[in-house]
């Protein structure tokens, strides 16, 4: 396992958790792909305790959750819990929540949520902000990301950098990934292409991101686990998994 950096994101396969036994055919079908990881995200009602017999019995590990902010606010106690349950390092959430999403909103959240994971931090816990592209909508003379990172607290408050939406926001996602290089545990590779001129998301290594690039700068920063996302598929999204797992290991990633 040390050798390998690579994991499925799970929001991508999200059509097939839906239940507890569509839960453990999916760990094993990503199992059988080849990752040894993958990220928590898009479940529907299944018990803590149900994913860590799944996890250990088809042989994957949990390295990341995607949860929502009010959980991490308002039972921060059951949140390490069930990370403490699943041997699971990181925590992040899938994005801003909408009240905060305005030129002083995103202050009040960078804030706010350093004093709000503070609890998890200090239970050997991460907490990670994944971005979309809203963030780069400029307020003055600062980003919303620029806000996010440069208000929040560094011992608290880490980045997810997704490279699809750094990219579909205008920036570069090499930029953010050397700029967040010390406050970054975990990263969200997903490609993007143009399909009847517009921009459609893609299997990792079947766009236009410059991956050489982009991996040798979160091998630069020291991110410890590269998880593989699609949003959108447009073939069965297992397969879509196990082309953007190969595009990798040809890159050298294992």
């Amino acid at each position: 396992m040390a050798d390998s950096v690579l994991g499925a994101q799970l929001y991508t396969v999200r059509e097939f958790t839906k239940t507890p036994e569509d839960v453990r055919r999916t760990f094993e079908k990503v199992r059988d792909i080849g990752y040894e990881a993958v990220q928590v995200s898009g479940f529907g009602p299944i018990e803590p305790e149900a994913v860590a017999q799944i996890a250990q019995a088809t042989g994957l590990k949990i390295v990341a959750t995607h949860i929502s902010y009010q959980r991490i606010a308002e039972e921060p106690d059951a949140v390490i819990a069930e990370h403490k349950l699943w041997d699971c390092p990181h925590v992040a959430i899938g994005g801003m929540p909408q009240e905060f999403r305005h030129a002083a909103g995103f202050h009040r959240f960078a804030v706010e949520a350093s004093k709000a994971v503070r609890p998890l931090i200090e239970a050997g816990l991460s907490f990670s902000y994944h971005n979309h592209s809203f963030e780069l909508e400029r307020f003055g003379d600062r980003l919303g990301l620029e806000i996010l990172y440069d208000d929040s607290d560094p011992a608290m408050f880490s980045a997810e950098i997704d490279t699809y939406w750094i990219q579909h926001g205008g920036a570069n996602p090499v930029t953010w990934l050397q700029r967040l290089r010390d406050r970054m545990k975990i990263v969200h590779f997903k490609d993007m292409a143009i399909v009847d001129g517009k921009q459609t998301f893609a299997e990792v290594g079947e766009g236009n991101l410059e991956w050489p690039q982009i991996i040798q700068a979160c091998r630069d920063a020291g991110v410890e686990w590269y998880l593989i996302e699609q949003d959108v598929c447009q073939r069965d999204p297992f397969e879509s998994l196990a082309i953007s797992f190969r595009n990798l290991r040809q890159l050298g990633l294992h």
